[in-house]
C-alpha cells in the first residue's frame, strides 16, 4: 500500500478488535502513521497477536464487553483515540443473535461512556447492513430508511443512533462510515455475506472452480481493503466543522456481482471456473441489502475518493496471490 499524508490530530490510539480483518491490517497501518508505540492493540483472550502485529508495538488483553478493562488500558496508555471494531460479522451474528447485541450494542454502550468519561474520539463502523428491503436499492442515499432484517443490521442501525446520541448529548466526537463489502488478501474472510468476494480470488490462485453462494445479479457494494483503510483514518482527521453526518457515511468503490468478478478475472486466468451453490441464508441477507450506494456526502464532507475499481484490485488481488 502507497502511504498517504494526513493531518495528525490523534497521538495515542486504541484499536478493540485488533485482530479481526480489518483490525490486523489497520492497526499496522496507523502504527506506520503514528508511530508504533502510539498504537495499542487491543485483544481478547481467545485470539491473541501473533508476529509481527504483537511484536512491532504495544497490546493489551481489551474485551469491549469488560468496561473496566478497556477504562484501565485508555488510562494506562492515555488514549484520545478508539477505534471499535469488536463486532460479529452478519452471517455468523444471524447463528448468535444474543452475543451480537451483546457485543454489538452492548460493548458500544461501554466505549461510548469511557469516552465521555475520559475525552476520547471514537471510530465504530456501520455497513450496509444497516439497510432494508424498504430502502431504495439502486444509488441508496446517505439519509433514507433503514429497516434490516438481521440482528446485525439492528445493531448497526441502533449504533449509528447510539454514537449521534452521544456526540449530541456529550459532544463526544464519534466518526463511522457504512463499510461495503470489503476484500483482501491479506486476511481470511470471518463470516460476512460478502465473503464470497474474497473467497472467489483465493479459489481462482489455486486453480479451483469456485462454487458462488449468491446467485448471478446480485450486485452488492464493494471496496479493497486499501481504500477502507485510508477511508477511515481520512475521516478521523477531517476537520470536524466539515461533518454533518458523522454516523454513518455511505462509502463505496464499486457495484458488482458474482459474474463481475469472473469476468474481471478471466482477463487475467482464462481457464477460470465458476458455479453457482446458492446458500439460502446468505442469498436472503445479500437481497436486502442496496445493490449500489450513493457516497455523495462522504465525498462533499471529507473529500472520499476511491482509488481502486473492480479491475485494478483484481489485478492486485491476483499478484498478492502469487496467480500472476
Amino acid at each position: 500500500m502507497q502511504p498517504f499524508l494526513v493531518e495528525l490530530k490523534m497521538t495515542k490510539i486504541l484499536i478493540i478488535g485488533s485482530t479481526g480483518q480489518i483490525g490486523s491490517e489497520l492497526t499496522m497501518l496507523l502504527r506506520s502513521i503514528y508511530g508504533a508505540s502510539n498504537v495499542v492493540a487491543g485483544f481478547i483472550e481467545s485470539a491473541k497477536p501473533q508476529g509481527e502485529l504483537f511484536e512491532s508495538g504495544p497490546a493489551a488483553a481489551v474485551d469491549i464487553t469488560n468496561a473496566q478493562q478497556i477504562a484501565d488500558t485508555v488510562r494506562k496508555y492515555r488514549i484520545d483515540t478508539v477505534y471499535n471494531l469488536a463486532a460479529l460479522l452478519s452471517a455468523v451474528a444471524e447463528d448468535r443473535p444474543q452475543l451480537a447485541w451483546h457485543i454489538g450494542l452492548g460493548g458500544l454502550f461501554n466505549v461510548l461512556e469511557i469516552a465521555r468519561e475520559m475525552h476520547c474520539a471514537v471510530f465504530t463502523p456501520s455497513s450496509i447492513g444497516a439497510f432494508g428491503h424498504n430502502t431504495p436499492k439502486i444509488n441508496t442515499p446517505q439519509d433514507t430508511i433503514q429497516r434490516p432484517q438481521t440482528m446485525y443490521g439492528v445493531t448497526k442501525v441502533a449504533g449509528e443512533l447510539l454514537c449521534d446520541y452521544y456526540h449530541k448529548r456529550f459532544a463526544v466526537d464519534t466518526r463511522s462510515v457504512r463499510y461495503p463489502g470489503i476484500v483482501s488478501s491479506l486476511t481470511a474472510p470471518g463470516g460476512g455475506t460478502t465473503d464470497y468476494a474474497v473467497e472467489i480470488y483465493h479459489a481462482a490462485a489455486r486453480g479451483e472452480t469456485f462454487q458462488s453462494p449468491l446467485l448471478a445479479g446480485t450486485f452488492l457494494d464493494m471496496m479493497y481493503m486499501p481504500d477502507a483503510l485510508r477511508a477511515t483514518i481520512e475521516l478521523m482527521e477531517a476537520n470536524p466543522d466539515r461533518l454533518i453526518h458523522r454516523n454513518a457515511f455511505n462509502i463505496t468503490a464499486m457495484s458488482v456481482d458474482p459474474e463481475t468478478i469472473k469476468s474481471a478475472i478471466l482477463k487475467w486466468l482464462p481457464e477460470f471456473k465458476m458455479e453457482y451453490c446458492p446458500n439460502s441464508a446468505l442469498q436472503a441477507i445479500a437481497d436486502s441489502w442496496p445493490d449500489s450506494m450513493d457516497d455523495s456526502c462522504a465525498r462533499l464532507e471529507w473529500g472520499w475518493l476511491p482509488k481502486y475499481d473492480l479491475h485494478a484490485m483484481t489485478l492486485e488481488m491476483l499478484i498478492s496471490l502469487n496467480a500472476i
